[in-house]
């Protein structure tokens, strides 16, 4: 392993932030450019932001839950089907382990004394790592955790174009937030790929360009529907 480790641990997290700090920042800035330019009055920007705020934070949350909730039945299902089948059939359990460090190149007679060592140590462990790629029996997936993350970072995301419809005057708040939203995702992009020890640019650009697309595609319905005609 490296010295400076490695970042797979904040998959998951990391993962359920970006997402929803990115969909806080565009959802909401779309929304906003978009009743912005069909020529909706102060309050009413404000209101729409605040009500896609709440929902969207909460919609968030919810959805990570339950599709995060999900995957945590199914690691525990399959985690349970192991159980069953090391009581009921352990040389077949013991056979599949032994040809799985086989298949990584294991010489065979190495790769049974191994597997009948993991075996005694903790067979379901092992099976769960070698044929499920759990890191340890809890599985992988947190449904809290990942609701935590999403909705909190989704509300952070969408307070930014909030905030600077509340400082802008109505007339250039449009263009406003859409500069801060898209200089918002650069650096969330960015922080990502920080987090996650990956390349910037290439964080950087897909959010950035996707999140352009987003806001200037509700900018042209709101104008197609402008009120003010």
């Amino acid at each position: 392993m490296p010295r400076e480790g490695h970042f797979i641990n904040r998959s998951n997290r990391l993962r359920a932030a970006m997402l929803g700090a990115n969909d806080g920042v565009v959802s909401i800035s779309s929304l906003m450019i978009g009743v912005t330019a069909a020529g909706m009055v102060r309050g009413d920007i404000l209101l729409t932001g605040l009500a896609g705020l709440v929902a969207g934070a909460l919609s968030m949350a919810a959805g990570e839950y339950i599709s995060v909730s999900t995957q945590a039945d199914v690691e525990e299902a399959d985690l349970e089907r192991e159980r069953v089948a090391l009581i009921e059939d352990p040389e077949y359990e013991l056979d599949e382990l032994t040809e799985g460090l086989e298949a990584r190149g294991v010489e065979s007679l190495l790769a049974r004394e191994v597997a009948q060592q993991m075996t005694r140590h903790d067979a379901l462990g092992a099976h769960a790592r070698e044929e499920l790629g759990m890191f340890g029996l809890a599985g992988q997936a947190d449904p809290q955790q990942a609701a935590a993350y999403s909705g909190a970072a989704f509300a952070l995301g969408a307070a930014l174009p909030l905030v600077a419809a509340v400082a802008t005057p109505v007339g250039v708040a449009g263009p406003v937030i859409a500069a801060i939203a898209i200089l918002t995702l650069c650096l969330s992009g960015a922080l990502g790929a920080r987090l996650g020890g990956t390349p910037m640019l290439p964080a950087v650009r897909r959010v950035a360009l996707l999140g352009s697309a987003a806001m200037l595609l509700t900018w042209g319905i709101g104008s197609t529907f402008n009120i003010t005609h």
